[in-house]
């Protein structure tokens, strides 16, 4: 299957981040397909932008799918993280964050991301480093391993999914997303089993953000962009889930109390997908949006 990202609040994000006449960077720190940067580019005319992304098989989709705009997109294989810790000061006009998922590692990537396919548990956004989601269900002791599914993923049921993965792994090792899937369905209680969301969805997300060291990233990244755009230029974050939601508002809100802040916070409260746009693309309801300006 071709997946294509959809941009979330694609017209939320190009209001919340003008871009200055003339020439002009934008930084997308999580680029993804190349949705958002696309939208950018066919906008402003003038302006350039360094797309990074820790995958190469999805950034090699961005590149093909941003051709077009020839030398003006520039795409950089790493973490955010990193990129900007050593990015020059006051040198971006705008930087752009979407955090998360696409739908290329669901639907594509055959990492075992998704619960609902037959596939090896990987998770690694990079394939080529880091620990997979098999050397941590295979690997971490039942209470280092109810603990990432307890923090990482807010299930209460936590310690019993940890005890039945090491029970099962005892018999042989885990491998596939859909092994994993089973075994944490048939340790939760039947109610729950068959509840509003599928019983696997915590646990998953919990396995991905301990494999990509996800939420770590976060503060640090956001504060070096603080350093690395211009005064006056604005920083806009998209979150999916409440753990990173949490980072965010609290680091913006900090930074902006101080007696000598950087920032000033734009959306005092985050903006959320219209009605229309949740109908229309089912994964963007989680979805948050806060801006900050440089000042």
């Amino acid at each position: 299957m071709e997946a294509v990202h959809y941009p979330v609040m694609h017209r939320e994000v190009l209001e919340s981040l003008p871009i200055p006449s003339g020439q002009a960077l934008l930084i997308d720190c999580t680029t993804g397909e190349g949705g958002h940067t696309s939208l950018f580019l066919s906008k402003y005319p003038d302006l350039r932008v360094i797309g990074l992304d820790r995958d190469r098989v999805i950034q090699r989709k961005a590149i093909e799918r941003l051709s077009p705009f020839g030398d003006r997109f520039t795409p950089v294989l790493c973490s955010f993280d990193e990129y900007l810790a050593s990015a020059k000061p006051d040198s971006a006009d705008a930087i752009l964050f979407d955090l998360g998922i696409s739908m290329f590692h669901y639907l594509e990537s055959e990492r075992g991301f998704s619960f609902r396919r037959d596939e090896k548990l990987d998770m690694r956004l990079n394939p080529d480093e880091g620990i997979s989601a098999a050397d941590i269900v295979n690997g971490y002791s039942e209470e280092a391993l109810a603990d990432v599914i307890y923090r990482y993923g807010e299930e209460r049921y936590s310690r019993r999914i940890s005890r039945a993965i090491v029970e099962r792994r005892q018999e042989k090792e885990i491998e596939l997303s859909s092994e994993l899937a089973e075994i944490i369905s048939r340790a939760v209680p039947r109610e729950y089993r068959y509840g509003r969301i599928h019983p696997a969805t915590r646990t998953f997300q919990a396995l991905r953000i301990e494999v990509n060291g996800e939420l770590s990233r976060i503060e640090p990244a956001l504060r070096s962009a603080i350093k690395v755009v211009k005064r006056g230029g604005r920083i806009a974050v998209i979150t999916f889930h409440s753990l990173e939601d949490r980072i965010v508002k609290w680091f913006f809100k900090d930074e902006a109390a101080k007696d000598d802040a950087e920032i000033r916070i734009i959306t005092r409260k985050p903006i959320v997908p219209s009605q229309e746009e949740e109908e229309e693309n089912t994964p963007s309801r989680s979805a948050k949006l806060r801006v900050v300006e440089r000042i």
